[in-house]
């Protein structure tokens, strides 16, 4: 049993199919899925497709690319909101300077409104980083300061420092394909280190499909290869690392309350 535990569904390849792409993840034993808000104002397409779908959960949040168009969404929306039994996390909210999509300023606002979501809530934040490494650890400490909050960094891409800063605030990394990836030998390391009750695995589909489904849109049943290279790097059976993550998305997810 696996759990991708983050994806798009409303994504348009993937939205076009979404009875099949959840049809083929069964064959492939990931029983269930979070569809990843990113943008609040399309929250109620998530949630129709997590209505529809007994296995998938949603959440809401803010995409760091999107942080400047959505900064009069006050704090208390966004905890009425994520009240509906389907909606188990907050974001993914977080800092993206690769791309500079947002203005930084409103990216870090944008973050820190969803990081007193998640504490009011007690829901799980789902952290989006990318090269930020700096501010995101300064965020994050500063924030555990006034009072800690349940996340994960998600599809974890960046240095091993923040992945221990995390770590050490109780957070959860997740990986994604890019595990897989030659080009990887930094995160294949995080890979190795972080603690057996502390790691998920997820696609982020329709992005990073994972060697060997590379150059072909991705989708929540290619979680599998991602839980096979983990074993590999880990060198533990392939049924440890599906044990591991789905235990941990259960105590991490704790609302989604799967069996």
């Amino acid at each position: 049993m696996l759990v991708d535990s983050h994806c798009h569904l409303d994504f348009d390849v993937l939205a076009d199919d979404i009875d099949g792409v959840l049809a083929r993840a069964r064959e492939n034993g990931v029983t269930h899925a979070v569809t990843i808000s990113t943008r609040i104002r399309r929250f109620e397409t998530l949630l129709a497709i997590a209505e529809r779908h007994e296995n998938v959960f949603c959440s809401i949040g803010t995409h760091p690319h999107n942080a400047h168009e959505e900064l009069d969404i006050s704090i208390d929306e966004i905890v009425a909101s994520s009240q509906h039994p389907k909606c188990i996390a907050i974001g993914e909210a977080g800092l993206d300077y690769h791309y500079d999509s947002s203005p930084r300023e409103a990216q870090a606002r944008g973050f820190r409104n969803h990081i007193a979501a998640s504490r009011l809530t007690g829901l799980p934040l789902v952290i989006h980083a990318r090269s930020a490494d700096d501010d995101m650890i300064k965020i994050l400490e500063e924030e555990t300061g006034q009072g800690a909050f349940p996340f994960v960094l998600h599809c974890f891409s960046s240095g091993a420092e923040l992945a221990r800063r995390g770590l050490a605030l109780g957070g959860y990394v997740s990986f994604s394909g890019i595990v897989t990836f030659k080009n990887a030998a930094e995160i294949q390391d995080v890979a190795q280190f972080v603690p057996s009750d502390r790691f998920l695995v997820e696609t982020d589909a329709p992005y990073l499909a994972p060697v060997p489904r590379r150059g072909r849109s991705n989708e929540p049943g290619f979680v599998r290869h991602t839980a096979e290279k983990l074993a590999e790097l880990r060198d533990v059976p392939f049924e440890t690392i599906a044990e591991q993550s789905t235990a941990n998305f259960k105590r991490l997810f704790s609302k989604a309350k799967i069996d």
